[in-house]
């Protein structure tokens, strides 16, 4: 496998390229896809180790490209709710609110792992339920079950109620 990706990078990485939109992303999104491979074993054997290096290779970049949009949004959110494009926003609702974003963000540092991890890889970097549970070794019934502990606690941070367990 190791030997095709080197055979294949160039169109690797116009590829990546095209989803990611620019050079720097789709090299990052590549080398993921390098280091993914190291780990992919022969047995069974991958019939069309073609198909499955590009296939990969898609998925790497539409994940690369979801979580650079996540954490955009989140950015434009956070920007919009300090600076006010809101010209209703008074200064002491300005507080409030940074008061609410500090205790919030308390709240998921002190979120035990691996909830934390869980709710992170699931919020932050948009990987789905299934996705995580793959990488976690977990079903998803538990990883929702994270996920759930996690937006309860962060929901009682924001209201300024005390987490009880």
């Amino acid at each position: 496998m190791t030997r095709l990706l080197l055979n294949e990078r160039p169109s690797l990485l116009r590829l990546a390229q095209r989803i990611v939109g620019t050079a720097p992303a789709a090299e990052d999104v590549t080398q993921s896809l390098w280091l993914r491979i190291q780990r992919v074993e022969d047995d069974p054997p991958i019939i069309h180790k073609r198909a499955y290096l590009y296939r990969l290779a898609t998925n790497l970049a539409v994940d690369h490209a979801r979580s650079d949009q996540r954490r955009e949004d989140v950015h434009a959110a956070a920007q919009d709710l300090l600076w006010g494009s809101d010209p209703s926003l008074q200064p002491d609702r300005i507080v409030d609110s940074l008061h609410t974003l500090r205790r919030v963000e308390a709240a998921a540092e002190t979120l035990p792992e691996p909830t934390r991890s869980i709710f992170r890889m699931n919020r932050i970097e948009g990987l789905t339920q299934r996705e995580i549970a793959t990488r976690v070794g977990l079903t998803t019934t538990s990883i929702e079950n994270h996920i759930r502990r996690a937006l309860i606690a962060l929901g009682r941070a924001r209201d300024g109620n005390e987490p009880s367990e």
